[in-house]
């Protein structure tokens, strides 16, 4: 089967035939795979930025770590089923399985990251990791489950949004997934800016979200008396410094981005004005179900989020969608 994969510790990707995947064990399932998004961490890896070095020993490793299908193989209750796939393996007995279960794993390993993923036909997960998908929800919006995860877990780290300015820096897909479940949360006035991103400020716009702003087109400013709460979804560790001057007195200013190099706060000022800066990354087992549901609550919404449909055989063409900005979300159709 073809497949895309991480050879070496450098830029670049390798896209080749390789075995189907055993099962590894007996609580393993083989997953017929049928969307899979391309995701900002899939930059990093091919790019190779810093932040992935522990993944070298698993090379060569098929990437993909959002990606929905069916299963083909494993315990005869799951036969047939549709399934969305949590990219999160954990040991089950280290200190923090035995104390907080999944969510308190400190030996985790990810799919498509240390152990093969979705970028190929077929996939071996465990089926702890798979979460059913409802009866008409297609696979492509099944596979948006695992970054609105993402955003949905950003909003929850925020406290209580209902009510409140919030400003999303950031308009890729991570940003636009806040900016809906803060809608969904009753944010009462919502702002998503971004940096010479015309085509997902689009998105933004066609999503229902009419205040948006771009820096490098726009004169006006952002609001000068400040957001209660601010995303930094952009990756982008001046962008997350400069956050915190947007933030109003009392202000939640929530970290989503991945960021390859440090940022700088003013600490005074942070004591001062009373501001919290919280990280968001991984959402927690039962946020799943959550997002799921709420996907097929609007699901012509979160299709909007999907930019680019390609065959996996044109998955680098993808990468490059991406990297560019042209894209939104790439799903990719093994």
């Amino acid at each position: 089967m073809l497949a895309i994969r991480k050879a070496a510790p450098e830029p670049g990707l390798i896209c080749h035939e390789v075995e189907a995947p055993a099962l590894l064990g007996d609580d393993e399932m083989l997953i017929r795979i049928e969307a899979a998004g391309i995701c900002g961490t899939d930059l990093h890896i091919a790019d190779w930025t810093a932040g992935y070095e522990a993944m070298t020993s698993a090379m060569p490793v098929t990437l993909g770590h959002e990606f929905a299908g069916t299963v083909e193989r494993g315990p005869s209750e799951w036969l047939g089923r549709r399934v969305v796939v949590r990219p999160s393996v954990t040991c089950g007995h280290c200190e923090g399985c035995r104390q907080r279960g999944e969510d308190g794993c400190t030996a985790r390993s990810g799919i498509g990251i240390r152990r093969n993923g979705g970028f190929a036909s077929l996939a071996s997960v465990p089926s702890r990791n798979c979460v059913a998908v409802p009866e008409g929800l297609d696979a492509e919006l099944a596979a948006l489950t695992e970054p609105m995860t993402v955003a949905a877990q950003a909003v929850s780290r925020a406290g209580t949004v209902e009510g409140k300015r919030v400003l999303v820096l950031g308009p890729g897909p991570i940003g636009l997934g806040v900016a809906l479940f803060a809608e969904r949360a009753g944010a009462a006035a919502l702002t998503i800016a971004g940096r010479d991103d015309a085509a997902r400020l689009a998105c933004a716009r066609a999503l229902g979200f009419g205040d948006t702003r771009d820096a490098l087109a726009d004169d006006e400013p952002l609001a000068p008396s400040g957001y209660d709460v601010i995303f930094e979804a952009t990756g982008v560790p001046e962008v997350a410094s400069a956050a915190q001057r947007l933030l109003a007195p009392g202000g939640v200013l929530v970290i989503c981005g991945i960021h390859a190099r440090p940022a700088s706060f003013d600490l005074t000022a942070m004591v001062r004005l009373e501001q919290g800066v919280i990280g968001s990354y991984r959402a927690p087992v039962a946020r799943w179900s959550e997002v799921v549901a709420a996907i097929a609550d609007e699901p012509e919404r979160f299709r909007r989020l999907i930019s680019h449909r390609l065959p996996l055989e044109d998955a680098l063409d993808g990468f490059a969608l991406m990297r560019n900005r042209t894209a939104i979300k790439v799903m990719l159709q093994p």
